[in-house]
């Protein structure tokens, strides 16, 4: 497997060292662990953006410290567990990485976690646009 930054190696690694059934329960918990947006976001949702590919109305936003540390902020409806520990497991597993490790994170880092049998690829396709909307907007604040 592409090297992951640590934090993402490690959630890779609880998610395929249990069976599929398993696997959705430790989803379960993510969704329970979704970091509260800041107070200054929930009060500016025009600061989120929207990730289209999720069938359930996700918001992310990315903060970049000059020292190129990255935060992820997400939102999403407690009615959708999986999307919202899909979230969670993004907003946990980047932030406070350097702004080059979150760029180097494989695109297919979704499919690594082997819920490929359990999750629809419906799914899996919208904590692939939150991987990619949270690098884009990476990229975006590195390269100003």
């Amino acid at each position: 497997m592409t090297d992951l930054p640590a934090p993402l190696a490690e959630i890779r690694d609880d998610f395929l060292s249990f069976s599929e059934k398993d696997r959705l329960q430790l989803l379960l918990e993510f969704s329970n662990e979704l970091p509260a947006l800041p107070e200054r976001y929930r009060d500016h949702p025009e600061l989120l953006e929207r990730v289209e590919e999720c069938q359930s109305p996700v918001y992310l936003f990315v903060e970049v410290s000059p020292e190129g540390r990255v935060d992820v902020h997400a939102t999403a409806p407690a009615e959708a567990p999986t999307t919202r520990g899909f979230a969670s497991i993004l907003a946990q597993g980047l932030s406070g990485l350097d702004a080059v490790d979150v760029l180097a994170v494989p695109d297919d880092f979704p499919l690594q976690l082997g819920l490929t049998a359990a999750v629809s690829p419906l799914r899996l396709n919208g904590m692939s646009g939150m991987l990619w909307r949270i690098k884009r907007q990476v990229g975006e604040k590195t390269s100003a």
